[in-house]
């Protein structure tokens, strides 16, 4: 009877330490199971009605060292109102390259984007939401003021805190893609 007890009691010992084992080995270290989205291509398209700026970076082959490249079709105009459209692809993946932004759409309570600049007098609204009303950041409002010049980064947040403060500090998450770009407001 001694030997039953003894076998049953190592037996549940065993479970619970193969039940206790650490998820760390499978996630690095982070707190959920995230696979980075492969993004090769982001293009925000900037119009005012009757212009369009599109910026446009590129990176075919993201796992290499050597960085994307960043493109900027034209000056922005002081004082305008610009609606702002996001486009993101996978490019490697010849089939379906806009899989990625279906993905993301499909999961946009666990994304956003955010953007930033250094160019004094513009500022960027997100226009859209995700299903719980917190802002994702596919299409935007764009406002420039006086003339100058300066950054626009565009960063793509994955399972962000939600709500936040608007800023990729407050955010927290693992990035997928950051792209800045060198624009001039005339």
């Amino acid at each position: 009877m001694k030997t039953i007890k003894l076998l049953a009691f190592l037996f549940i010992s065993s479970l619970a330490f193969t039940g206790c084992s650490d998820d760390d080995d499978d996630h690095g270290g982070d707190d959920h199971d995230h696979e980075e989205e492969v993004i090769t291509t982001l293009t925000y398209t900037l119009t005012d009605g009757t212009d369009t700026i599109t910026l446009t970076f590129e990176d075919l082959d993201p796992d290499d060292s050597v960085d994307g490249v960043a493109t900027v079709s034209g000056n922005l105009k002081a004082n305008t109102d610009y609606t702002g459209e996001l486009t993101v692809l996978n490019k490697t993946d010849s089939d379906d390259p806009a899989h990625i932004q279906e993905e993301i759409e499909g999961e946009a309570e666990e994304h956003e984007f955010f953007y930033t600049t250094t160019v004094a007098n513009v500022t960027i609204s997100k226009t859209d939401e995700d299903g719980n009303g917190n802002p994702l950041g596919f299409t935007t409002n764009l406002v420039t003021g006086a003339a100058g010049t300066g950054t626009i980064t565009v960063v793509l947040k994955h399972e962000p805190k939600k709500p936040n403060d608007g800023s990729v500090a407050d955010a927290g998450g693992n990035t997928d893609i950051e792209a800045t770009f060198t624009v001039e407001v005339e």
